[in-house]
């Protein structure tokens, strides 16, 4: 009977872990170490956001790139813009007043105090996302994202991902220790 449990559980585990896997794929993992191995950008950490995945479900990850492995998982949020009625598919857009999420790479700035309290500029580095600043899109907390997995949905944003206040206090950890900018890759 142990040995059973024993297998359950590793099986479970398992399925856990390539689950996980999945909505962060080695593929983008190694763009994103391609990316930054001849920028001036940190090489050992990258934030990735994986906008297939529903948004009541961890799709924020903080990443390992020396050691391959997820050092933080979270709820973020999309843009209001980006939804399509009665469908699960998102839309994306770079244009001033969408209230659309972004895809792309974008470089992690300088942090400020504003009405959400401390938030990060977001330089975005393609022409997918290169309105960025111009469009006030910034990485910051909001109360209404849940620090847990749920079927319900993340509330929306004006097209800036928002964490939790306890996630995003531990990516302001990471990024505040950091001597090089972190690049945030959004994907769909």
């Amino acid at each position: 009977m142990k040995q059973f449990i024993f297998l359950f559980l590793f099986i479970f585990s398992c399925s856990k872990t390539q689950s996980q896997q999945n909505q962060l794929s080695a593929a983008r993992v190694l763009e994103i170490k391609n990316f930054v191995s001849d920028k001036n950008y940190n090489k050992e950490i990258a934030i990735f956001i994986n906008f297939k995945t529903h948004s009541g479900k961890y799709r924020y990850f903080v990443y390992d790139l020396k050691n391959d492995k997820i050092l933080q998982r979270a709820m973020v949020s999309h843009g209001s813009g980006s939804v399509i009625s009665q469908s699960d598919q998102l839309k994306f857009s770079n244009v001033e007043g969408s209230y659309q999420s972004s895809l792309g790479k974008y470089e992690i700035r300088e942090s400020y105090t504003d009405k959400f309290g401390k938030s990060y500029r977001l330089q975005g580095l393609d022409s997918t996302n290169n309105n960025a600043m111009q469009r006030a899109i910034v990485l910051h907390s909001y109360d209404c994202i849940p620090n847990q997995e749920s079927d319900q949905k993340a509330c929306l944003s004006l097209g800036c991902p928002m964490l939790s206040k306890i996630a995003f206090d531990q990516t302001a950890k990471y990024i505040d220790q950091s001597k090089k900018q972190i690049i945030l890759y959004a994907f769909y």
